[in-house]
């Protein structure tokens, strides 16, 4: 804490020491951490704590005195009528600070090291500044040795926090005896020794970006809808026909951020409500000492100004915050009761191959287990309630599921862009294309965002068309050759593979008629002699048929003799008499014809006779 009179105030809740202070407690140990010094928190700090009994508490006094001071360059002139003049520089502060770990820079650029004073000539054109080693983020403002008018740029802000979606001005002040011819405001790369590009060249800031002078010596760049990829250091740099400003001193430095609620304790948990204190956290303090703006369930709380929120908490109750001025851009909202809180950072645009964390967690005491899920498929989350993905791809698009223990869930769709795949290219015609047809060829891709079509044939320079879907509507001869689409949206560009397309030769018809026809006669042939065997066949079937059922059908006669009486019949015997015996005594049956196909009783062959045979003494 501070006073503020005789009251001691709490630094958290003071809008100029926003998003700069944490405190650290260990058991008795407690520390305080004031983040990006300024000249204006030199005071008095003390620590208090309170109890839960009535005026319980105490004020540690006296507190700790903090100075915060700047570097100056303090230049004496023992021969001012000589020219280069001979001067002498000391690196000053209101600090008692080790005098040999200074760094010296001149017309911007590291000159000495290791070094409290400067003894040289100068110019009427030089500049000299000093940091100390170690800390050359915080150097001292660029001074002119012998003449108000020499080369320097002095920037009105070394370090600058803004929130996502604000706009923000980088300025300077800058000098030369010589007319300038050039400027231009340019982010450094200290990995690359080339010149720097001008901001105006850069697609990143394509319509984002204004250079104001609004006075004569004094430059502004103005970025708009800023991003958290806009966080950067930014320099100035200007020309004249003899000179080229290149500083090794630090520009400012820029530190996009977006706000977020934080429960930073549970008072009281109750049956139906939670009562909790909210904390609205940035790495960024209100600008100008903006008054904070809290919503609660979509509505604004009037009554509340400060960094810090304290209320009962229902389920379903959502918070968020901003600064006094900025209710466009708040924070993501929280669910101080049991719900479960689900963000990404950063946050913005994602684009396929970046680092993105997904965080699923409930912000109270005790603590909740949550899980974190996509398309039914569980997650695997960190202590922190953390989720990583080190390399986000497209697959990982889509809508993600965080609950609670007790089956409270909240969703968060993930957008991620990427260039297009491979496009495909389809055509409307198979095989050879008959001169004078229409052929149409359509191309897809998965891209995101969608991306657009342009066509394109080999060994032509401009190219055939643009959209999906490419027609030829009167192909002709001099139509053939190679065609591909290339795909392009704001990730990147692709180009599919050739696609060949060619007119038909005018032979291939009448040769494929003739290959039909004799294909056609064979098939006709065989089925011709097919049916040919097939009735001859049936034919010698029938006639097989025919002769077995006339040999079933054959009626033998019999042929009796009549026998007076019993006589014996001997082995031996004349045969000339037994002819003449059975002439006298043979009956003869009466043939009967039979009906089948082929045969008539006229037809002797088909007569047979079986003979018993008595004889008589």
């Amino acid at each position: 804490m501070r006073k503020n009179g005789d009251q001691p105030v709490d630094l958290q809740t003071e809008a100029q020491f926003a998003g700069r202070v944490t405190y650290e407690s260990d058991k008795n140990h407690h520390n305080l951490t004031i983040k990006d010094l300024r000249e204006s928190d030199s005071a008095e700090f003390s620590f208090m704590f309170t109890t839960n009994q009535p005026g319980g508490g105490a004020a540690g006094s006296p507190g700790v005195t903090l100075t915060v001071t700047a570097l100056q360059v303090v230049v004496t002139k023992p021969s001012p009528r000589l020219y280069p003049s001979w001067a002498e520089l000391k690196c000053w502060s209101r600090c008692n600070l080790p005098t040999d770990h200074f760094v010296w820079y001149k017309n911007g650029r590291k000159i000495y090291e290791n070094q409290f004073e400067v003894r040289q000539y100068f110019k009427y054109e030089d500049s000299m500044s000093c940091a100390r080693k170690s800390y050359e983020k915080f150097p001292s403002p660029s001074v002119c040795i012998l003449r108000p008018n020499c080369n320097r740029v002095t920037y009105s802000d070394r370090a600058i926090c803004a929130l996502s979606g604000q706009t923000v001005d980088i300025s300077c002040s800058y000098s030369s005896r010589d007319h300038v011819v050039s400027l231009f405001w340019f982010k450094p790369n200290p990995r690359l020794q080339l010149d720097p590009d001008d901001l105006n060249n850069d697609p990143q800031y394509a319509g984002r970006i204004e250079v104001l002078e609004p006075e004569r010596g004094r430059s502004v760049l103005r970025i708009n809808e800023l991003k958290e990829s806009d966080s950067a250091e930014y320099q100035f740099k200007f020309k004249t026909k003899g000179f080229e400003w290149r500083s090794s001193l630090p520009g400012t430095t820029l530190t996009v951020t977006a706000l977020q609620v934080e429960v930073t304790r549970i008072i009281m948990v109750h049956q139906s409500h939670t009562e909790a204190e909210l904390m609205c956290r940035s790495s960024c303090g209100p600008a100008g000492h903006l008054s904070f703006v809290w919503f609660k369930n979509g509505k604004k709380i009037l009554t509340q100004q400060t960094s810090t929120y304290t209320d009962n908490f229902y389920p379903g109750d959502v918070v968020s915050c901003t600064f006094q001025g900025h209710e466009d851009n708040c924070s993501p909202s929280v669910y101080p009761s049991k719900l479960p809180a689900l963000f990404v950072s950063p946050s913005g645009e994602i684009v396929e191959g970046g680092s993105v964390t997904l965080t699923c967690r409930i912000d109270g005491d005790p603590a909740v287990t949550t899980t974190l899920s996509k398309d039914n498929r569980t997650l695997l989350l960190g202590p922190a309630g953390t989720h990583n993905f080190t390399s986000i791809s497209s697959n990982d698009r889509g809508l993600y599921h965080c609950r609670s223990q007790d089956q409270h869930s909240v969703y968060l769709f993930i957008d991620v862009q990427y260039a297009p795949k491979l496009p495909l290219v389809s055509v409307s015609f198979s095989g050879g294309i008959v001169e004078g047809s229409s052929v149409s060829l359509t191309c897809s891709s998965d891209a995101n965002p969608v991306a657009n079509y342009t066509w394109h044939k080999e060994e032509e320079e401009l190219p055939k068309a643009s959209g999906e879907i490419f027609t030829i509507t009167d192909f002709r001869p001099e139509h053939s050759g190679g065609y591909y689409c290339e795909a392009q949206n704001s990730r990147g560009r692709r180009k599919s593979t050739v696609h060949r397309l060619s007119v038909a030769s005018s032979w291939k018809l009448p040769v494929a008629l003739s290959i039909t026809a004799v294909f056609l006669g064979f098939v006709l042939l065989f089925l011709i002699l097919w049916f040919r065997r097939e009735r001859s066949s049936k034919q010698q079937s029938e006639r097989s048929e025919a002769i077995r059922q006339q040999e079933d059908d054959l009626q033998y006669a019999s042929v009796q003799f009549t026998v007076k009486r019993e006589d014996p019949v001997y082995s031996n015997f004349n045969p000339t008499q037994l002819h003449r015996q059975e002439e006298e005594n043979v009956v003869y049956a009466t043939p009967r014809c039979s009906s089948a196909p082929g045969t008539s009783c006229e037809d002797a062959s088909a007569l047979y006779g079986n003979v018993n045979k008595g004889f008589r003494e």
